[in-house]
């Protein structure tokens, strides 16, 4: 066989399309360990350097009784373990709102995961997409809940709907 007669390999994303979600399905994503060069370079990113995370001292005398991770880093790390699921590769066409509700502390050495459930489904006003709301849990290694909240996303339907 040669190369004029060979198929072309063609990226086919593995998402799944708001037609293929219903409501109530759950997804849950891989675990990740939240580390101190996490802490430091968020910190270094997005300019938080409060001492609630980067003083061991200072933090040591609060509630917390130690440094713990920026709320906004686990919720960019919970963002990142969803996409790892390949459920939104190449059919989310844009994440609209996120709400978020912190429940408890991410320590450093804390392992962290999230739970996905397809909450709503709202029809688009164009045919070829559609609203979805997931509910959001991330929780860490004790399976106690860190953060909650809610998703919307925009997404695509099957190209043939």
């Amino acid at each position: 066989m040669s190369n004029a007669d060979a198929t072309p390999l063609t990226y086919r994303p593995r998402g799944l399309t708001y037609d293929q979600l219903a409501v109530g399905q759950s997804f849950v994503t891989a675990a990740r360990t939240v580390t101190e060069a996490d802490v430091v370079g968020f910190a270094g990113i997005s300019g938080d350097f409060n001492p609630l995370h980067t003083d061991a001292v200072w933090a040591g005398a609060t509630v917390f009784q130690g440094r713990i991770a920026h709320g906004m880093l686990v919720a960019s790390i919970a963002t990142g373990l969803a996409n790892q699921l390949g459920i939104f590769e190449g059919t989310t066409l844009a994440l609209l709102e996120q709400q978020i509700v912190y429940r408890g502390p991410v320590r450093f050495g804390d392992t962290v995961r999230l739970e996905l459930t397809v909450a709503e489904k709202v029809a688009h006003g164009k045919p070829d997409r559609g609203f979805v709301a997931f509910a959001t849990t991330v929780r860490n290694q004790a399976d106690a809940a860190v953060i909650e909240g809610q998703w919307r996303l925009l997404m695509r339907l099957a190209p043939d709907q």
